[in-house]
């Protein structure tokens, strides 16, 4: 039988990406004296910084990312796969990649991602979001080896957009993942609906940490990182918005008996979607 301990570590990343660092190793050397082998970390894990300008100030091409250096030093000490969220990182063309990156138990980059749907929206709060602006949006969506079990990537906006998670679940995923800076306001709307409805879509487990709480930046997010299983029900959840770890056992029957029970990829079936016309009536 094929199973891990997954866990979804919560912060409330700031403007220091050394503070950022710090206070994720701790919870994530945490994590994994509870046993946890799998241990992922929210988006923009290395730094939250709204203004364009402060931003680039402060981030780095991905491999001098002070984040990434620590995640690649800690995997390989513990023997962990560790999924970071997303890290901020410069780009050759000056604009800047949301990146998510797989580091294996031997220390070393296995995978990585960047994110493809750009959040580009003004919510009724006022709030307005142009990640367009700075942001370079990713092409290809991923699917990762863990060993025995299968992990989609994609980061927090992706999972509005189900035709990710359905095409890596096609490619075998068993774990989808949506870590995430949810804004409190759409968090307290759509988080729990979005993760459960992309689990019981694909009979998959979804794994999504977050970010939680009042950010120095200005922003506020959601938290509330959890873990739910191939039937739809939360199996762990950090509830509320403080920084911290939440577990959950991953075990590879349980998407198994769900695909079996539901099996909605099987039966899928090509289709052409079309705009109809109102027909007029023919004079008799």
């Amino acid at each position: 039988m094929a199973t891990l301990v997954a866990a979804c570590i919560q912060l409330r990343s700031c403007k220091s990406i050394p503070v950022n660092t710090e206070k994720a190793e701790n919870l994530i050397r945490a994590a994994a004296a509870e046993g946890a082998s799998y241990i992922q970390t929210p988006e923009m894990s290395n730094v939250l910084v709204r203004s364009r300008g402060e931003l680039l100030e402060r981030i780095s091409v991905l491999p001098e990312d002070m984040f990434l250096q620590m995640g690649c030093r800690v995997a390989s000490e513990l023997n962990v796969h560790l999924h970071i969220g997303s890290l901020a990182v410069l780009l050759e063309n000056g604009k800047v990649a949301n990146r998510g990156v797989l580091i294996g138990p031997d220390g070393k980059v296995a995978v990585r991602y960047d994110k493809i749907h750009m959040f580009d929206v003004d919510l009724p709060n006022g709030e307005s979001w142009r990640e367009s602006a700075t942001y370079e949006p990713g092409n290809e969506s991923l699917v990762a080896d863990l060993g025995s079990i299968k992990l989609g990537m994609a980061i927090c906006y992706d999972v509005r957009f189900p035709e990710i998670f359905r095409g890596q679940s096609r490619l075998g995923a068993e774990i989808l993942t949506a870590p995430a800076a949810f804004t409190r306001q759409t968090g307290k709307a759509h988080w729990h609906v979005l993760q459960r409805a992309r689990a019981i879509e694909n009979g998959a487990y979804v794994v999504s940490a977050a970010q939680g709480g009042a950010h120095e930046d200005g922003r506020e997010t959601y938290g509330h990182s959890i873990v739910v299983d191939p039937w739809g029900k939360i199996i762990a959840e950090l509830d509320g918005e403080e920084p911290g770890y939440v577990l959950a056992e991953i075990d590879k029957q349980a998407v198994e008996k769900a695909r079996s029970r539901i099996p909605a990829i099987a039966n899928e079936r090509q289709f052409a979607c079309k705009v109809t016309r109102t027909l007029k009536e023919e004079p008799a």
